[in-house]
């Protein structure tokens, strides 16, 4: 009895450090606890930040192989962008896009970087939990976002204008 005791304490321990471990990577990826105190942020983050409070981005979508189509809309709502950690940003959204629409605001945790004065989101091949893995190069400036996307083996290019919404997003 006192082996099983011990291998069952020790499974149980391991169950936990798995759980522990795999719960703090789940909060990590995600992007989910504390933001940077805006503080310790530059002028361009923070004017960034700001900027994308209470937003919608609108515009389209092309899919490559598919240039004679019109291109297809798409939206984002943006409640807020917040600093997570050394060049991880959280986007609070709503999107009408990648079978997402209608749904509630989520929290996205992308990685991005500044080049000057101008942001760009860079993630490759990064999973973002119930909607996929992409490879995606965006940059914003001013009241305007562009660049490509890739989704599997589907891609393509997006831009649009960002709009500060009217109502609360």
């Amino acid at each position: 009895m006192t082996v099983l005791r011990r291998n069952l304490v020790f499974a149980v321990a391991v169950a936990l450090a798995l759980v522990l471990f795999g719960g703090g990577w789940v909060i990590g990826r995600l992007g989910i606890g504390s933001v940077v105190d805006p503080s310790s942020m530059t002028e361009v983050e923070r004017r960034f930040a700001e900027s994308m409070r209470s937003v919608t981005m609108v515009g389209t979508f092309t899919v490559a192989g598919r240039e004679d189509r019109t291109p297809e809309p798409d939206r984002y709502e943006i409640a807020s962008v917040e600093k997570v950690g050394d060049d991880l940003w959280r986007f609070n959204a709503r999107m009408d896009c990648c079978g997402m629409a209608g749904s509630g605001s989520i929290p996205i945790a992308v990685p991005m970087r500044f080049v000057g004065d101008t942001p760009v989101v860079m993630m490759t091949d990064t999973s973002l939990p119930g909607i996929g893995t992409f490879t995606v190069r965006i940059f914003f400036y001013g009241d305007r976002y562009a660049g490509t996307w890739q989704h599997g083996k589907v891609g393509g290019h997006m831009s649009g204008r960002i709009e500060k919404s009217s109502g609360p997003t």
